[in-house]
């Protein structure tokens, strides 16, 4: 038996060589990879490719949105219920300080139904925005931990909040009914509309996803951003009634009519809402009390009321081409969100 070597010594051992594939030698790993149809992990597919991934995930990201909605309000004791307060809470609240105390409900029918309309499809594209902004940013770990689209993310943000409103919709078709509004079948209208609202949502969720993965700060300072939108989108007024009293520049009145919150809420309304011609003995008293001059003329009651009615009208009015507007901003922000996030789909998720 040979003695141990004392401790410390070091021990040279001749290893035969290890041998070196002649075709990685020449040409590389990437013929090698290419040979053996290797792909490289982690890697960004074609764009049409990567769509067609999401789509086969499309359980993945209900599943993940459903269950992340049903775990928002687990520890509450009303649990869902309060998927229903708190759209009910909301209007609320926006009544009676835009209806009630600044009365900004003048020559808008139904100002309550109006109202709901506005705040229920704001907030969708509000929440979307925001949480998608955080989508990259709060789901690290699970991003280095599975491969998988990381669009599904921002898109089960989206669903999110769809689901959410899916329950605002219920209060909407309630204080339809309520206030002597007609079911009609433009309502159906309505189901196309809130499709493309969807995707434009889903576009500006993935838009500001790759932006706070970069900058975490983005999800602090989208509120002040998307709180300034909502005052100039005509959610608890009537655009109209601002256009039609001041003398704006022809491109400041384009910038409101066409404001993609707007002008999905203004569709929206036109087709949920109807207003009925008011009688001659409406307009004229409407005219009377709203007359400046405490003794008008038959001229002047004749002339106020007219434009009163107008702008009662006026209020539900919507852009010329509004459709074609709503598609169009679909399209161009749906797609041009899911490129500019897939440009970077190999950075999400790197320390």
């Amino acid at each position: 038996m040979s003695e141990a070597a004392p401790v410390g010594t070091v021990l040279e051992v001749d290893l035969p060589p290890v041998p070196v594939d002649p075709e990685y030698a020449e040409f590389g790993g990437r013929q090698m990879a290419a040979k053996y149809k290797l792909r490289q992990s982690g890697a960004r597919p074609p764009i049409f490719e990567y769509a067609r991934l999401l789509w086969a995930r499309r359980h993945f990201i209900i599943t993940y949105a459903t269950s992340t909605n049903r775990a928002m309000y687990s520890g509450a004791k009303l649990g869902q219920v309060w998927q229903l307060l708190t759209p009910i809470l909301n209007v609320a609240v926006y009544f009676f300080v835009f209806g009630f105390l600044l009365n900004t409900s003048r020559g808008v029918p139904d100002f309550i139904l109006f109202l709901v309309v506005g705040i229920f499809l704001f907030n969708f594209l509000q929440t979307a925005v925001v949480f998608g902004s955080r989508s990259i940013s709060d789901n690290l770990v699970l991003i280095r931990a599975l491969h998988f689209p990381r669009a599904s993310l921002p898109l089960a943000a989206t669903v999110i909040q769809l689901q959410q409103l899916a329950f605002s919709m219920v209060i909407v078709f309630i204080v339809a009914v309520s206030t002597n509004q007609e079911p009609s079948w433009k309502w159906l209208l309505i189901i196309p509309v809130l499709v493309l609202q969807t995707v434009f949502n889903a576009g500006c969720a993935m838009l500001v996803a790759r932006m706070g993965s970069v900058l975490t700060d983005t999800s602090q300072l989208l509120p002040f951003i998307m709180r300034t939108w909502l005052y100039v989108s005509g959610v608890m007024y009537s655009i109209y009634s601002v256009t039609s009293a001041h003398h704006l520049p022809r491109i400041m009145l384009w910038i409101l009519e066409y404001n993609p919150p707007a002008v999905f809420i203004s569709v929206v309304r036109n087709c949920l809402m109807t207003v009925p011609p008011p009688s001659a003995a409406q307009a004229a008293a409407v005219a009377e009390a709203a007359k400046a001059n405490p003794k008008p003329t038959a001229a002047e009651i004749v002339t106020n009321g007219q434009n009163l009615y107008h702008s009662y009208v006026g209020s539900l009015a919507q852009p010329h081409h509004a459709w074609a507007a709503i598609i169009i901003w679909a399209a161009v922000v749906g797609f041009g969100g899911f490129a500019y996030f897939w440009k970077a789909e190999e950075q999400y998720g790197r320390g």
